[in-house]
Parts: structure tokens; sequence; C-alpha cells
């Protein structure tokens, strides 16, 4: 019985092997024999999930060819991998990807770290702030004091409370967006509201369009759910979209959805303007495309002599194209797990029909919690101090960075809470993987791209502030010479910090 259970053809190997290879690193660079490079090259796949555990891997002869190297070369590094514990092999069955006994599986996502790493490990992996106080203990106490009527009901509301249907459509009709509680859903989080639009409106095989590059969790989500992801590269910097890429993906993909962040982009903190949003939602409406546009981050505007647009969603009055998605994680606390969807009101009749298969409602006491901050002024208050919070936390990083790294590049955002870095031509996978040797967790850019992209990138989110930004900094420099000089392997134990 064969102990794989997914398989990697050889032509997707290769596209995945090629794009780890960087720019030359320089003078001193020491270069791995060729079976060794390639050894390493599916190590990292398999380390960052973008190759899954017990994927069958091509027969030698059939990667030989597409990386046009001997077969000799691919025999030896498949018998390092072997020696490692990163494959394993039985004559018929051919071979398959593996993780050492002791090493941790893969996370496809930005899991967080565990706590008891915390004191050896500056983590940049997780884009989330800790809980605004006294606002989150204040909120769970109001809620508590309005628990009582619910706690005599049966607890179920597939809908979200009506209570706080009405606060959120209130929000968006103040923003200029007239809204009814009816056109609102409350989910467990904006991860829960897009896994429902994606099972509603795209099954498996179905295209979704995506900018390139896009939040990682949300494409590993959908790529889960069988979408065939469609990547639209994003204009350079902070440019936002490319809307000519945009009009070109929708006529001739036709895609089933389009997933979009507008406000402060993930990963690279770009804010479409006016004109770019009006322009995409004709573009979506003539294509039949619905465009899904992740709001998490919109009220995380750092600068304050930055106008924000209009929301995307008023671009399309009729409510026919647009879906929007918010969320309290990213403004208020990623652990209060309440996130919404604004549709027209046949799109949430159909959600809120499909969710009793899937998880039935949302807490109600987090839903109360939410509707208390935002009935009471909480909410600004708090997200106020996340602005400022994340404000200093960027000018920090951005400076500690430009210190120690001056070779690497980056455009700063005026919002948000992600600083999209080039690394001067090193393998982003090599400086993750090195980065937590020396003791700073790290992401790398072909988690946040389709297929492979983005090798030559990391993500560095506003979460840390002052000397742990500067030694977050430190680490990372020493992160990158050890890649430059291929001396990763002799990286050091991290040593502990304390902010």
């Amino acid at each position: 019985m064969a102990q794989w259970t997914s398989a990697v053809g050889s032509a997707q190997l290769a596209r995945l092997l090629t794009s780890q290879q960087a720019r030359p690193a320089g003078a001193g660079t020491r270069r791995p024999p060729a079976y060794r490079a390639l050894a390493d090259g599916i190590r990292l796949l398999v380390l960052e999930g973008r190759v899954p555990v017990a994927a069958r891997l091509p027969a030698e002869r059939e990667l030989a060819v597409s990386l046009s190297v001997s077969r000799t070369t691919v025999a030896a590094a498949y018998e390092a991998l072997r020696s490692e514990g990163f494959l394993e092999s039985r004559r018929g069955a051919g071979s398959w990807t593996a993780v050492p006994a002791g090493n941790p599986l893969p996370a496809r996502g930005l899991e967080p770290l565990p706590p008891e790493a915390l004191g050896s490990m500056i983590d940049l992996g997780c884009a989330a702030l800790p809980a605004p106080e006294p606002w989150l203990t204040r909120s769970v106490q109001g809620a508590l004091e309005e628990l009582p009527p619910y706690a005599h009901t049966h607890g179920d509301y597939p809908a979200g409370l009506p209570a706080l249907r009405e606060m959120l459509a209130e929000r968006y009709t103040a923003r200029g967006i007239p809204t009814m509680p009816e056109q609102i859903m409350v989910t467990t989080g904006a991860m829960g509201a897009i896994d429902a639009i994606c099972h509603l409106f795209a099954g498996r095989g179905e295209r979704i369009a995506v900018e390139s590059p896009s939040y990682a969790n949300i494409l590993q989500l959908m790529r889960e759910a069988g979408a065939r992801l469609v990547p639209v590269a994003m204009a350079e910097g902070l440019g936002g979209w490319d809307l000519d890429r945009w009009r070109q993906v929708l006529r001739d993909a036709a895609p089933r959805l389009a997933y979009v962040v507008a406000d402060f982009h993930n990963p690279t903190g770009a804010l479409a303007d006016e004109d770019q949003r009006r322009r995409l939602v004709d573009a979506a409406r003539s294509a039949g495309t619905v465009l899904v546009v992740d709001e998490t981050m919109s009220e995380l505007r750092l600068d304050d002599d930055l106008e924000l647009p209009r929301p995307v969603c008023g671009f399309d009055p009729a409510g026919s194209t647009v879906i929007t998605v918010g969320s309290a994680s990213k403004a208020f606390w990623a652990g209060m797990r309440i996130g919404w969807v604004r549709a027209a009101p046949d799109v949430i009749r159909s959600l809120v029909a499909a969710r009793a298969y899937a998880d039935l409602g949302t807490p109600v006491l987090e839903q109360l919690a939410v509707n208390w901050l935002l009935n009471t002024g909480g909410w600004q208050e708090a997200v106020d101090v996340r602005r400022t919070q994340a404000r200093e936390n960027r000018d920090a990083l951005v400076a500690a960075v430009r210190r120690e790294l001056p070779d690497w590049e980056f455009e700063v955002p005026g919002g948000g809470l992600t600083l999209w870095v080039r690394t001067g031509g090193l393998s982003g996978s090599r400086l993750a993987e090195v980065g937590e040797r020396v003791g700073v967790r790290v992401p790398s850019g072909p988690r946040f791209g389709v297929d492979g992209a983005f090798e030559g990138y990391v993500r560095l989110p506003f979460t840390v502030g002052g000397a742990v930004a500067e030694e977050a900094a430190v680490r990372l420099a020493a992160a990158a010479r050890l890649v430059a000089t291929g001396a990763g392997s002799g990286a050091e134990p991290p040593r502990t910090f304390v902010a």
C-alpha cells in the first residue's frame, strides 16, 4: 500500500525549485554541489508547506529532464533527503516527502508562535498586535451584563445578533454607503466569511482571481477549497492594482470570484485610489465576476494626512458585483474572532442558509462585546491607540532595517500592518529558515504568491517596536550574512531577549 496521499509533477516541482534561484550574493559565496542544492531546495519546499508532507515526488529520470540535470544528480539528492528523514521510498511505490521525527509539521499559513518560544524568538510571522486594554476587559464585562436575555434563548443566530447587524449597517451608512441590517451577516472572523463566500460561489475547480502577492492564509484557504487561483500582478511598490492586467484576466479567464484588499493591502501596504476602485468594479461587472473586497485593514490609517477613498462597495450601488468582508481582528484584536459580510440581501440569505451545514453561528458573547464597543465609543478609542502603536512600531522597524540591511528595498506604506521587502537578491525561503536559527521568525515571500513567486521577498509586520525592533533587524542581518555566504547550516542558536 502506498504511503503517499498526493503527488507533485516534475514540471510543477521544477517551477517551485527554479523560483528559489536568486541573484548572485557576491564574493565569498560558497556554492554547494548540484545534488546538495537540489536536496536543500526540496527540503525548504517541504518545511514551508509548499510541497505537502506525504506527497509523491517525480521519478528520478522525469525530474532530471525537467531540471536539465543528470539523473545521477537527482538520485544523489533523493538519497541525501532519505538520510535526513525528509524522504521515504519503497520499491514499486516511489518516493514521498516526510519530516524527521521530532520536527514540527510545516504550516501552510502564518500560524502564531507558541508562547513557550517567545523568550528566545522574536516573532515577525503574525501581523497581529496584543489586545488593547482596558477596552478588551471592559467590552467583555459589558457583554456579560447584556448576556442574561440571550441566555434564555437557544443561542443560535446564523445571521448574527440583530443588534450587531444593525450597528454594522449603521456604520456603513455613516460612511456614505446606505445599508440595511438584512445586508449584513456576522461570521467567525474574516476567514470564516471568505470561506463561506468561496463555498457558495466557487465550487471545486472554479477560477478565483487573486492579487499577486496576496494574503497567505486566504490563498491557502482557497487552494484547500479546490479553487484554481489566477494571479494578477500588483503594480510596483505602492502603486496598487494594475488595471490593464486585471481587465485582461477578467476577460480571458472569466473567474467566478476575485479577491482583493483595497485598503492597506496585505502584504504590500498599497492603498487603491478611487479611480482604481471604480475601474475594477466596472471590469468585474462586465466580466460577470463577483468581487470580494477584504476591508480588515481599512481602519489602520497610520499617516494622519492620508485621505481615504470611498469603500469599493460605494462604486456598486446595485450591489450585484461587490461583496465586502470586515473584521475586528486587525483593528482591535486577533483574539476577537468576529467578522462580517456586507452584500445584497439575497446573497446574505444564501450564505445564512448554507451556514446550517458549517458552524451554525458565531459566539454570542463575542458579538455582544463588539456591539458594546461600537455602542459606547470604546471601539474608536481602542483603534486610535492601535494606530499610534502601529505607527511607532512601523517607524522603529523601518529605521532599524535601513540601518542594518541597507541593500534591502521597500516603500513605507501609509497604513496597515505590513512591510513588503525585497531582500537584495537573497532567497526569502532561506532567510526564513536561517532566521529561526538565529532567533527571528519571518515569513518568506513565496507564502504570499502562487506557484513559487516572490522568492526574493520577506514580509515584516509592525508588531514590535523600540529595542525589540532593533534587535529583530540585527538578527535578520545576521541571517542574511549566513545565507549570502552559504554558511546557514552553522547558525548559532537564538539567545534570550527581554524587551
